[in-house]
């Protein structure tokens, strides 16, 4: 079995096994309460395939962590609300760039290597990262915005 373990914050991460980088990665995420809850039914909802790629199994097990393909399209829900949003950070830009895909908004940010992805306006922060293989990356949420919007209520930030 392909042993993978997805980024719960901070930097994009990649598949541990799945492209030969055996660097240690962060946990995946764990929500409490109504997050955790809210995740398990968005893990439920998540489509087989993202971007013609398959869903890969995940090493811890968990519900709040998906991945697709190699290189890996990774999905973490229950993480840590951005920098990038959070007054007060070094890092706070409430002008960030976001995209909007199929009635979901997204938060935008280039990594090496590819963008991470942050769900915007909604209860739980879900974050995205896409390899710059799946270019362009943005297509990627095509596939989850139904997963999305049925899972993870609205609530404007």
């Amino acid at each position: 079995m392909l042993a993978v373990l997805v980024a719960a914050a901070g930097c994009a991460s990649g598949a541990s096994g799945a492209s030969g980088d055996d660097a240690p990665r962060p946990s995946p995420p764990s929500p409490t309460g109504r997050a955790a809850e809210t995740c398990r039914a968005l893990y439920d909802a998540l489509p087989e395939k993202v971007e013609g790629q398959s869903r890969v199994a995940i090493e811890p097990e968990t519900r709040y962590a998906a991945v697709w393909g190699d290189p890996a399209i990774e999905l973490g829900c229950g993480v840590p609300r951005p920098e990038v949003l959070t007054p007060g950070s070094e890092h706070y830009n409430p002008t960030s760039d976001s995209v909007e895909v199929n009635g979901v908004s997204w938060l935008l940010e280039e990594r090496d290597g590819g963008y991470r992805f942050t769900l915007l306006d909604r209860e739980v922060f879900v974050r995205v990262t896409v390899p710059d293989a799946y270019a362009p990356e943005v297509n990627a949420l095509v596939d989850l915005a139904d997963a999305v919007r049925g899972a993870v209520p609205e609530k404007p930030l």
